[in-house]
């Protein structure tokens, strides 16, 4: 196979193609990406946040492409032709399994896309194109999920600690927001990047203690990022009300999930447009967001906050139209919000001292060579908040929703069971 293409990117100036991933962007699957936002509804805040998963899937491969040319120059790693092709594959098919409006479907309850990228990767368009260039798609989604038999020691480029994806969303985020949080030394942490023996002994991605200032900078951008951007009280009202919106339609079956998987942005809220009782489609459609009734930092709340509010969105549903009527308005008219990622600045990778010994650079490990970590707790709490968006007008009382959130989910259950007052 010949013949390469060179697009431009306001990133990273000139991203080169070469012929296998030629082959693929050009397929249904991966072009879907164009029309699905990176930032979901982050541009009702940032005006420029309009870029797509399509920009970002190319920018992965980039990086991509960068390292392993890198490591293998520097006699690093060795790797079989076919591997290096699933690995730069890999870093640009990682989302093709996204949903439209980036995570905000994953928290209404849908499948991870990380699932749904078989769906792609198996049938079609795409899987003829990679079965043509002898790249099995089971190859592509370990890679991707970052799970299960790694296939070579470099997976860790794909799905890991410092991997591409953070590598390029978090640097083309900052940048078409308009914002500086999230700059970071994406040149000195991938010329820091090396092959080390990891916990089980075998080769992994690796990165040279020369690098520790520049992996402290992206954490750092991550939480600034987190906390000023993805998690802005706008953003947050317009994704609840999002997450609402679809799961009302689904429930009422003008919607299907498997319709869903496959939208775009635009091409959904088409669909949500027509047959909307709710009226939020219009809402979000003229940035008529729900209001803050509350917004409290987890730093005023206790450590030990249970995960329901972020991870039951069932019952999430249930609290918000029982806490609706109980403070006068109708099911619907009130959003409970309290984001969760407890993982927002975990660390698990081999670091390379400069006598050459290997330390795995995770927990208590990684707080002897960084300063972050040690605070990472604290700057994870300071970056979530708890809010209550309303449609209406409405006083929360902010004590009583801090003792609810703080329930055991068993404890919410048992309220509904027997027609209790939740606040």
């Amino acid at each position: 196979m010949t013949g390469f293409e060179v697009v431009r990117d306001p990133l990273w100036n000139n991203i080169r193609l070469d012929p296998e991933a030629v082959a693929v962007v050009d397929t249904a699957a991966v072009q879907r990406l164009r029309y699905v936002r990176q930032l979901g509804h982050a541009f009702l805040v940032y005006p420029g946040a309009t870029h797509s998963r399509f920009e970002h899937a190319l920018g992965a491969y980039h990086l991509a492409r960068r390292v392993l040319s890198q490591l293998e120059d520097a006699g690093d790693a060795r790797l079989a032709p076919a591997d290096r092709v699933g690995l730069k594959l890999a870093a640009l098919l990682h989302d093709i399994g996204h949903y439209p409006f980036s995570h905000a479907l994953e928290e209404a309850g849908l499948p991870h896309h990380e699932v749904l990228a078989e769906r792609h990767l198996a049938s079609g368009e795409l899987a003829e194109r990679l079965a043509g260039l002898g790249t099995p798609p089971q190859q592509l989604l370990a890679l991707i999920r970052g799970r299960g038999p790694r296939p070579e020691p470099l997976a860790g480029l794909v799905a890991g600690s410092l991997d591409v994806d953070k590598l390029d969303y978090l640097s083309r985020d900052a940048w078409m927001c308009g914002v500086p949080y999230g700059v970071i030394d994406v040149d000195r942490l991938l010329m820091s990047l090396t092959v080390a023996g990891g916990p089980d002994g075998r080769p992994t991605l690796a990165l040279h203690d020369k690098g520790l200032a520049a992996l402290e900078s992206l954490l750092f951008a991550k939480y600034q990022m987190y906390r000023n951007v993805y998690w802005h009280h706008a953003v947050r009202s317009a994704t609840a009300m999002f997450k609402r919106l679809v799961r009302d339609a689904i429930a009422a079956r003008r919607l299907a999930t498997d319709q869903v998987a496959v939208a775009t942005d635009d091409g959904l809220i088409y669909e949500l447009m027509h047959g909307d009782a709710t009226g939020l489609a219009r809402r979000l459609r003229e940035r008529r967001l729900a209001k803050r009734a509350l917004d409290l930092p987890a730093t005023e709340l206790p450590a030990d906050a249970p995960a329901w509010p972020s991870d039951d969105p069932d019952l999430q549903e249930r609290v918000e139209d029982r806490l609706a009527r109980e403070v006068g308005l109708r099911p619907g008219e009130l959003f409970l919000d309290f984001p969760a990622k407890p993982d927002m600045l975990a660390l698990d990778l081999p670091l390379v001292r400069r006598d050459g010994s290997v330390t795995q650079l995770a927990g208590t490990e990684a707080m002897a060579h960084l300063g972050l970590p040690r605070v990472a707790a604290e700057l994870y709490r300071s970056a979530r908040r708890l809010r209550v968006f309303v449609l209406a007008s409405a006083t929360v009382n902010a004590k009583a929703i801090v003792e609810l959130v703080m329930l055991p989910r068993e404890e919410v259950l048992e309220r509904f069971e027997q027609e209790r007052s939740l606040l």
